[in-house]
């Protein structure tokens, strides 16, 4: 008979928790059925790979810049590298893992338009799923069944998981190697055993990993490995035989394969920290006010979840993983350049909160209850569970559509319209006058044509504006200084707030309109970008 576990390392509390210690083990069993792990990986798969297919926006140009792009230059031959690999500040091994799927397509002949957008979703939303495993099984060791299962509810439910942990940013698989990672360290479990201390040297595996992939997760398993240091009795074990020789071995491991593809020895880490931590690198790109992931950022992931994260964070009284979601918001915080993905790895411990605090809700039984009783009291689902069902689901669900299906889609379409005409050969040369990293790039057109986009690399000199910021400053100007000495290209992208202004220019110059993209009904941080236009020289 499986052990019972109650609640957080942090101490006992909660009257959920109470209730579940007064139920004899054999009625908690009864009444809190375990799904099998095979049950619920294969309900998150399928979740996931739907996700994937209903994710058709752009959100960060990362996603295709930063992975998909080197992906598809590894595999290809052909593909845009922007400056942070010239500069050795980013590592190869989480491209490499899209360049392989890039790789087996082609082999199998596969590497067509549509399969090359979806593919790699497909590939991340199988990862996901195994993370969304891991949070129901963390749940499941620290709170018991009722809890994993409200906690897996959430973590499928929240509309900036379901927005976000399908895309192929690197911060999506730390997110997951984060869950994955927490599940084998002994200090976050509720007491810690001997074999716990077997199953530690996994954790540091896979913190090592997300380590490597994303330098700023040290954030996370510093607080992780410093809390384990302190808990720990093995001091010395964990220290000389666990975290030095895994660490060593991955990082070295990651630098062999940089000095493969880099063609010279690199340090990532260090070039890393060096740019966005040293010299505030990252601040290139836009500041926030210190306090922005507490009033906005954190709080628009969480949405309407919230309330439910706080309740269970109070009801719970687990201080340890409640102390590294905070310890990750202020670390963070104290960094000027902030976005949502960086925050993203301790979204699904929040949401794990608020399944504490739903499982609360659908406790529909008093401590004075007794076994049979109880057991039946607790399977009816009370009108205030529906409620906060209702509630959840109703707001949290139009926002994961829309979000994902709507709202800054016209990135993604232009870039399949034109990969279907190149596949064609319609199209010859394209020329992208927007802001810089806009649209995705080769690793969508699949196609080795003449592209050129307005180049936004940092300047050596600080206030000197970019070719990005000189357009967006002055859209006919740049563009007639551009059009000097330039072979015309064969099509032109361009948002429909500086199309208006171009469009004499344009038909002057031979262009006509051949199509016309929804993009947004909202700005976001420019004009708004209602719509993306093509245009096509005419008489090729």
């Amino acid at each position: 008979m499986r052990q019972r576990r109650h609640v957080s390392a942090g101490g006992s509390g909660g009257q959920i928790s109470q209730n579940l210690k007064d139920l004899p083990e054999e009625k908690l069993e009864e009444s809190y059925p375990c799904l099998s792990e095979r049950r619920v990986f294969l309900l998150c798969l399928a979740v996931r790979v739907l996700n994937s297919l209903l994710v058709q926006t752009y959100f960060n140009p990362d996603e295709h810049w930063q992975a998909l792009e080197v992906a598809h230059r590894i595999a290809f031959g052909y593909g845009h590298i922007t400056w942070e690999w010239k500069k050795g500040i980013r590592g190869y091994l989480h491209p490499m893992i899209f360049a392989l799927l890039y790789k087996v397509l082609a082999v199998l002949g596969l590497d067509k338009p549509l399969i090359m957008m979806r593919a790699p979703r497909l590939l991340q939303s199988i990862f996901s799923a195994v993370g969304d495993l891991y949070l129901y099984k963390l749940s499941r060791l620290l709170f018991g069944n009722r809890v994993a299962k409200w906690a897996l509810f959430s973590e499928l439910t929240n509309w900036f998981m379901f927005f976000c942990i399908t895309r192929t940013l690197s911060n999506s698989l730390e997110t997951v190697l984060t869950i994955i990672g927490l599940y084998y360290w002994p200090c976050v479990r509720v007491s810690s055993r001997r074999d716990d201390s077997s199953m530690r040297i996994w954790g540091v595996v896979v913190a090592a990993f997300a380590c490597v992939i994303r330098p700023t997760s040290a954030i996370i398993w510093m607080y992780v490995g410093l809390l384990e240091l302190f808990l720990a009795r093995d001091r010395m074990r964990f220290i000389f035989l666990e975290v030095l020789p895994v660490g060593v071995l991955v990082l070295g491991l990651a630098t062999l394969l940089d000095r493969l593809v880099y063609s010279s020895w690199v340090l990532v880490p260090l070039n890393f920290l060096v740019f966005n931590f040293l010299s505030s690198g990252g601040d290139y790109y836009g500041t926030h006010k210190w306090h922005w992931y507490f009033t906005q950022g954190f709080t628009v992931m969480l949405f309407t979840f919230l309330p439910f994260s706080l309740a269970g964070i109070i009801l719970s009284r687990n201080w340890r993983l409640s102390g590294l979601i905070a310890w990750v918001l202020v670390l963070y915080s104290v960094l000027g350049h902030k976005e949502f993905r960086f925050v993203l790895p301790v979204l699904p411990i929040t949401l794990m909160f608020s399944g504490f605090s739903l499982a609360a809700i659908s406790t529909n039984y008093s401590s004075d209850n007794k076994t049979a009783e109880a057991s039946k009291h607790h399977t009816k689902c009370p009108s205030r569970m529906r409620w906060a069902i209702f509630f959840l689901l109703a707001t949290n669900i139009p926002m994961a559509l829309y979000m994902s299906l709507v709202h800054q889609r016209g990135s993604e379409d232009v870039m399949n319209f034109l990969s279907r005409e190149a596949a064609k050969d319609r199209v010859k040369s394209i020329l992208f006058l927007m802001p810089c990293h806009a649209t995705p790039y080769y690793s969508t057109l699949h196609q080795d044509l003449p592209m050129d986009f307005l180049d936004c690399s940092p300047s050596e000199e600080r206030g000197v504006p970019d070719e990005s910021d000189r357009f967006m400053m002055d859209p006919v100007g740049f563009t007639k200084e551009l059009a000097n000495d330039w072979s015309p290209p064969s099509h032109i992208v361009l948002f429909e707030s500086e199309e208006r202004v171009l469009r004499e220019f344009l038909l002057l110059h031979s262009f006509k309109e051949v199509k016309r993209f929804f993009h947004a009904h909202f700005k976001v941080d420019r004009d708004l970008q209602s719509s993306v236009v093509v245009y096509a020289l005419t008489g090729q």
